[in-house]
Parts: C-alpha cells; structure tokens; sequence
C-alpha cells in the first residue's frame, strides 16, 4: 500500500475513533448502540465525494493524470459501486450483430444525475429505451470520467455494457499524452492499471479512449501497445470489459479527424475492441470501410450526432437516415447525445419526443433480450412525483433516482394484421404508480371481427426451471368488462414440456395463456398474500403457477379480450403496476438477515435560528452494513426518532410505521438534514435507523429481518 492509501485508511480509524465520539453497546446481535455527544463543528468530509452545500454523496471525475495515478479505493468510494455486475443478454455482445451504442453527452455532464442517493428534482432527463441499446457511453470533457453509478445501475440491470471515458484534449492534453506515452512502458501500464482497477472497482465495463491533442513520434508510438495492455488487462480483469477508440489521431500523430476507419488510423483499431467514427462522414465512407474492417464490421460504430452539427447525413428527427446507411452496409451505430430531445425541445413534451425519436429508429435497432430470473419490474422510471410502496403513498413530492429505475418494456404502437384495426400503445406514465414512481400506460382497441389483441412487452431468454409463478398487477380505467391476462412464448432448450403435454420441437415456439390461481399455495405466502384480490387504489394481481420442462421463456404478452356477448369494437386504458417472474425453488430459501449496521461521520446543525426553536436540531450521519448484495435489488432506509430519559432500554412509544428516508443501492447511505428534537439536559436523545432488504423476487421482508441502529445522543455539558 502507498502512502496515499495508508493515509486514508489510517484517517478512518481516526473518524471513527474520535470524529463520533461514539461509544458502541452492543445490546444483542441484531442491533447495535451508538453514543454521541452533540457538536456544532463537524469533521471535514473529503470534497471529492459530497457536495459541499448538503454533504449528498455524489459521483466524481477526475481532471488530471496526478489525480488518475494518485487514485486508490477509499470507504466513500463504495457510494458510486454498482449494485452488481451486467445482467445475462441475449445475444451476448461479442456476437457478431450490429450493435448500437449510446453515448451520453449532455451540458458538460454530471448534473442531476451526479446526486448517488438521487434528488429532488422537476422534470429530469430519463432514459428508458435500453432493448435498443448495447452500449452506454458516459462521456464528459473531464480527463477521466468515471460514469455516475445510476447509470450503471439501471443500464446493468438491461444487460447494456457501459463505459467511462479517457479524453486529453488541446495543449494541455498534449502535455498529458506525453507524460505518459513518451516514456517506457512502466509509464503507460501504470496509466492503464489503474484505468483497468477503476472499472473493476467501479463495476463498469471498460472506457472510450478519446485523444484529441497531436502527439510526438514516441507518444504515437505507444500508442498502440498502451492500447493493447489496457484491453488485455480489462478482459482479464472485467468479464466482458470493452476498450474502444475515437477517430481523432492518425498513425503519424497528426490530429486529424477522418470519419472512417483507414489506413491512417487502423493500427488503433487493430489494438482494441472497436473504432467509433466521427460524424461527418458520407455513404463512400462507409463502402470504404468494408475492405478495411474485414471480418470485424460490427466492432466499428459509425458515429451519428443527434443534433446534426456539421455535414452529418442525419440528425434530430431525422437520424433514421443515418441509422439506414449504417445498417445497409452491416456496422453497428453510436448516436452521440440523443439527450437532444429534452435539451432543445419543450420538457413538457419530453416523453413524447423521446418515445417519437426511437419510433422512427426502430426499424434499425435489433433489440436483446434478458435471461436471467428473477424478472421483476414494477415500471418506474426511477423518477416521479410521489413515491409508492405497493399501493400505499409513501411521500409526496418530485424525486430522480437512476438506480431505481426498473426493467423497462418495449415502447411504442403495436398494430395487428390485416386492416391494423386492432391496436395497443405503450406509454410510461407518472400520474400513477402501483410501486415506486411510474406504471406502464397501455391504450388499445379491440375490433369486431377480434376476440382479443395482445402486446409483446417483454423479449427473454431465460432457460426456466421446473415450476415458476407468475404474478401481474394492473388495473381497467373507466367502465369496461375487458379482460386482462399475462400470456408467454416458450421455445426449446431439448424437449419443451409445458404441464404434462410436448408442445415443441426444436425450429418452433409455443404461446400459452396460463389459468390464474385462485388460492395461492402456501409457500407462496412471504411472496404473495394479495392474489386475485381487488387492491387499494383499484389495482388488482393475478397469479399464475406454471410447471416446465426443458423449455426457454421466450417473450411476456398482455392479452386483452372482450367481454363474453360483445360484438362491437372495444377500447380500453389499463395501467400495468408490476410484472413478476420468480424460480418456485428460489422462494423457499431462507434470507439472511441485515448484519453490523454502524453510525458514522455524524454532523450537527440547528434546524432554525436559536432563539426561533431551539429545540429542533438537523442530523446527518452514514450508515454501513453487511450484506451479500447479489440478493438485493436495493434497501430500503427507516427511520424512527423521539426523545427520552434515562438508559438506553427505556424506549419512547413509537409509530405504527417507521418514516421511510430513501433507496440504498449499496451496503452504505448518507442520512442529511435529518429533523430530530435537541436533547433536554439529563436526557438523551433517540433515533433508531432500520435497514430493510428488497429482495430479487420482489416480495416485502418482515422487519425481524431488517438491520439496526440505534443513536443516543446527549446535549454538550
């Protein structure tokens, strides 16, 4: 370990032996005492890492190659960890399919989005539309950013790639390039090193190398075998890590943009895994191309700015013209800033815009599919007006949040054979929600001549085991007797059974509407109490047991039929809260209980002026705990606060429900500005905070399972 780290390491036994001036009784093994005496001058918190103003965790560039190299894994660091690795797709992205990348680039980068615990913020930019997407590229003009774990979240959970990126630019990148590329190779390696440890620790995928400066003869030189360790390293070290290259330098040094893949700058390409092109290129480009990319088309992504600066084919509303020239000649595409939706047209209208945008690609973007259960997706959008907790309001308000962003459907107007008199439009939509802030929006018609129209929402993968349940939650608006059920494709991985009949062979697939359980069988009962029940907020759930053998689940529909005697045409809005699908074997483990949750980096201030309410003080604190994250989709943070006197047993009565305070999407949370009574002189001063586990099937914990932390609390003597 280097100095720097043994600093840092040595600073946290120092907060935590003096900043709290704790002192830890252990009560029994659940829960865990903390003691603070209150301060008015807290302990310095490192800048990098919490905004100054509020002490919100939030995620981070860095700005030089002192910063870069000087770098190593820090306590707050573990706030912008992804939750997990990139989920099982379908294809895999090393097949050879044209892939389509997104690169983010939106006013200088790290705005809202920058916030870890999410904010309080109206009208954000989301972006839903992952089955398209392959790729996401975080870029900024920084030196090295590393992307904000929110999006890594929500991206993973797609099964998209994504990557940071690594820019010098102007004289001073040049200064920085060759600080680095024109020594020995010791020099670039500890460049990549720590490129590589980065993502790893990060749980991101792999960086875009973008040198926009002209480099010296040795720096070029170097350039290719940096390029190579860097992506031997990142396979070694991140499954599935990518290194891709800017069209920027030529082989010579020269800067020199030249929107293609050539003989000038091939040596770059051959060094790593892709060659994203500048815009301005023109069909000639692409034919040239051919010849040059050999067996490997698919790795260079011809680069489309979405705002249409320069001599671009296409942009704006008219990026299909790009996208269809790409395709024709078997590239795949990165569409540079598709924010330009919500940053140039009315937010207002931003859901429309974006839902129109990808309309008009969608023809040329293969979607992936998951394969991986548990699937559970309550819809949100990881935004909202309010939050939900499985129908019941939890706090009102604006709120973004990526990481909570769930598995998103395929959007947009599915319209039937024949005539298309038969329709379903799907819309996200923040007017309501069954969990979290948003719940998916489906209109359609039903027309004569139909017994029912369906919507494919979800494309899988998923090899299933011998039982799976099924549970879907939704609800009819307006008065209408349509009938909504879950449907599913399977298709063959040996010999499909579905129940005790062979309904496959090997080039078919096989659709099927399950009967919805009535009476839930028992050891569905932490998973689901609520089947076939009428709900609060008019929702309603229905269940399904389905037993498999050898069978892939290929696709999840929603069938909407008419009313048995009706003979007309039939429209309907319904409002689809949640959509499960759980192993029948993964509900009989046994979940481990939230462990060691400790108090930490504790923060006073007077929530009003003294002489105003000298009895209301602002808490700030972090939380830490153990568990094993692969079980979670996220935790769910409590709160309980009083005032006492006397020892620590003598508790206050407390409410019948804890006050809920935010998502964790690791084992750490940030409480600020938490409104709690000063202590009175000879008394002390109780918050109790409680940790809850949400599983990946998506089903509540009882609280005998939750982690806990209490905080005593004294006033200075």
């Amino acid at each position: 370990m280097d100095d720097g780290g043994k600093d840092i390491f040595a600073r946290r036994k120092v907060e935590t032996a003096l900043s709290l001036l704790v002192e830890e009784i252990q009560e029994d093994q659940e829960e865990a005492v903390f003691r603070e005496v209150v301060s008015f001058t807290p302990d310095p918190l490192p800048v990098r890492y919490y905004d100054k103003d509020t002490t919100q965790p939030i995620s981070f560039y860095l700005s030089s190659l002192e910063e870069l190299l000087a770098w190593t894994p820090c306590m707050e660091d573990g706030f912008n960890t992804a939750l997990e690795p990139t989920e099982c797709r379908h294809p895999p992205l090393s097949s050879q399919r044209p892939r389509t990348l997104l690169c983010h680039d939106m006013m200088g980068g790290y705005l809202d989005d920058k916030f870890i615990q999410g904010s309080a913020v109206q009208n954000p930019y989301s972006f839903y539309h992952w089955q398209y997407i392959d790729i996401f590229v975080y870029f900024s003009h920084h030196t090295v950013t590393i992307p904000p774990v929110g999006w890594t979240n929500a991206a993973h959970r797609h099964g998209v790639c994504v990557l940071g990126t690594f820019i010098t630019e102007w004289s001073e990148g040049g200064r920085l390039c060759e600080a680095f590329l024109a020594g020995d190779e010791r020099s670039y390696q500890a460049v990549a090193d720590q490129l590589v440890q980065m993502a790893q620790f990060f749980r991101f995928d792999g960086w875009l190398i973008n040198i926009e400066n002209s480099l010296s003869p040795t720096a070029v030189g170097n350039l290719p075998p940096f390029l190579r360790y860097l992506t031997a390293q990142l396979h070694r070290q991140v499954p599935g890590g990518l290194v891709l290259w800017y069209d920027s330098v030529l082989q010579s040094g020269q800067l020199k943009w030249q929107d293609e893949l050539n003989k000038q700058n091939s040596v770059f390409f051959d060094s790593c895994d892709g060659f994203f092109t500048n815009y301005n290129w023109r069909e000639e480009h692409l034919e040239r191309m051919l010849g040059q990319a050999g067996e490997r088309v698919a790795d260079v992504y011809v680069g489309v700015d979405v705002f249409a600066r320069g001599n671009v084919v296409g942009g704006r509303f008219d990026t299909d013209k790009s996208l269809e020239l790409i395709r024709k000649h078997g590239f795949s595409a990165a569409l540079f800033a598709p924010g330009w939706v919500y940053e140039c047209l009315e937010k207002r209208e931003f859901f429309q815009n974006q839902d129109k945008f990808w309309r008009l690609l969608e023809r040329y973007l293969p979607t992936h599919s998951i394969c991986s259960l548990p699937f559970v997706t309550s819809f949100c959008l990881g935004m909202g007006t309010r939050r939900v907790c499985y129908g019941q309001e939890e706090a009102v308000g604006p709120w973004y949040h990526p990481s909570a962003q769930d598995i998103q459907p395929l959007f947009g107007e599915h319209r039937l054979g024949g005539d298309g008199r038969g329709w379903v439009k799907t819309h996200c939509c923040l007017a309501d929600a069954w969990h979290g802030g948003s719940s998916l929006l489906l209109r359609g018609l039903i027309p004569p001549e139909l017994g029912n129209v369906a919507v494919r929402l979800f494309s899988l993968q998923v090899p299933v085991p011998p039982k799976i349940f099924l549970s879907m939650v939704y609800k009819l608006e307006g008065p209408t007797d349509v009938r909504v059920g879950l449907e599913l494709t399977t298709g063959d991985a040996g010999s499909c059974h579905v129940g005790d009949i062979s309904v496959l062979d090997a080039e078919t697939s096989s659709r099927h509407s399950p009967r919805p359980l009535r009476v839930p069988p028992t050891k569905l009962a932490r998973w689901v109490g609520r089947c076939s029940q009428q709900l609060s907020g008019g929702w309603v759930q229905r269940c399904y047991e389905v037993s498999l053998r050898g069978c892939l689940l290929l696709d999840l529909f929603v069938n909407f039929s008419r009313p048995q005697g009706s003979r007309g045409e039939e429209s309907f809005i319904c409002r689809l809260g949640e959509i499960q699908v759980v192993d029948a074997n993964s509900l009989q483990t046994p979940l481990p209980q939230v462990q060691a949750v400790t108090v930490s980096q504790v923060r006073w201030q007077h929530a009003l002026s003294e002489w105003e309410s000298p009895a209301q003080l602002q808490l700030t604190c972090t939380l830490h705990w153990s568990y094993l994250l692969s079980q979670v989709r996220c935790f769910r943070i409590h709160c309980w606060g009083g005032t006492i006197g006397g020892s620590p047993s003598q508790e206050p009565p407390k409410p019948e429900k804890p006050t809920f305070l935010g998502l964790a999407f690791t084992n750490q949370y940030r409480i600020v500005d938490l409104a709690v009574e000063a202590a009175r002189l000879g008394q002390d001063g109780r918050v109790e905070f409680l940790v809850e586990p949400v599983p990946k099937e998506g089903f509540l914990v009882p609280q005998a399972g939750w982690g806990r932390a209490t905080l005593l609390y004294s006033a200075p003597q």
